[in-house]
């Protein structure tokens, strides 16, 4: 195949060549770089087989592309069996593909489909590659380069379908999560105690167990044996003052002899006990009841 000469300098990324079968005429696009002083430099031209199954092979990707008219070297062939549900940069083939590509280099695809796992992930592949300066071919889109002006509008399409898959993903993801709540069921981790062994904290709270030592007997900590205590008198709407658990609690404080201040005889206490408003006047009024 000639190939005619160009001045020095100048950069012609594609070759037509045209081959005449019976009435089908086709066009292949041969691609070189033409640089100073007349050299030639192909550019690298890599494939990225995938299919579904190991019972599956490429050998219709691969003659898909040769049929296109690339001509690529065996060992540039990248072959993988995944699951086209797996994102592109989780696929080991995929990604040890990206360590070998360089700035230049020609990737083949004959569907968009062996890029990732959906529009979205097509869309960032893409991103990607043309970042790192690879241009990307898919020939089930025409073997238009998806890097260049016309691709770019391809791209476009892509993403407002990748945006419209997203937005319908959220709208899914609020709908169930609204018909799970609505069907009483919890999110996040589940509980550190079940519901059996709560009833267990709560029941030896009332006889009397202190929280460090429920904390170490049910393997917890202090935080959640607090918040089953808060939890259960939450759900039975027990007045603080009325709490089973906080029995004695205001007279041990009156009689305790940390607190500051003068506190009253046992009399007065026991009478200021039945109110904590009357026990709080009680201590603070050197004793003497209002």
């Amino acid at each position: 195949n000639s190939i005619d000469t160009k001045p020095t300098g100048f950069v012609h990324p594609y070759t037509t060549m045209y081959e005449n079968k019976g009435n089908e005429f086709r066009t292949y696009d041969i691609i070189r770089t033409y640089i100073s002083y007349g050299n030639i430099i192909m550019s690298r031209v890599f494939a990225y087989c995938r299919v579904s199954t190991l019972e599956q092979t490429t050998d219709n990707q691969k003659r898909e592309i040769e049929t296109a008219g690339f001509f690529i070297k065996p060992q540039r062939f990248i072959e993988e069996s995944i699951s086209g549900s797996v994102a592109a940069k989780e696929r080991p083939g995929f990604t040890r593909l990206l360590d070998r590509l360089e700035t230049g280099d020609v990737l083949i695809v004959t569907k968009l489909d062996r890029l990732g796992r959906n529009a979205m992930d097509v869309r960032g592949t893409i991103e990607l590659l043309a970042s790192m300066g690879i241009r990307v071919h898919c020939l089930a889109l025409g073997g238009v380069d998806l890097t260049s002006p016309a691709g770019k509008m391809t791209m476009q399409v892509i993403a407002a379908v990748a945006e419209f898959e997203r937005d319908l993903l959220l709208e899914r993801t609020h709908t169930g999560i609204a018909r799970a709540k609505s069907e009483g069921k919890r999110f996040g981790r589940p509980p550190t105690l079940n519901q059996e062994k709560q009833q267990q904290v709560i029941a030896k709270l009332r006889a009397g167990a202190s929280v460090a030592s429920l904390a170490r007997e049910f393997n917890t900590t202090r935080q959640t044996i607090i918040r089953v205590k808060k939890k259960h008198y939450k759900d039975k709407h027990v007045n603080p003052s009325k709490n089973p658990l906080n029995k004695g609690l205001r007279s041990l404080r009156a009689h305790n002899p940390s607190h500051k201040g003068n506190v009253a005889p046992s009399r007065q206490c026991q009478a200021a006990t039945r109110s904590p408003r009357r026990a709080l006047t009680c201590l603070h009024s050197n004793g003497r009841l209002p």
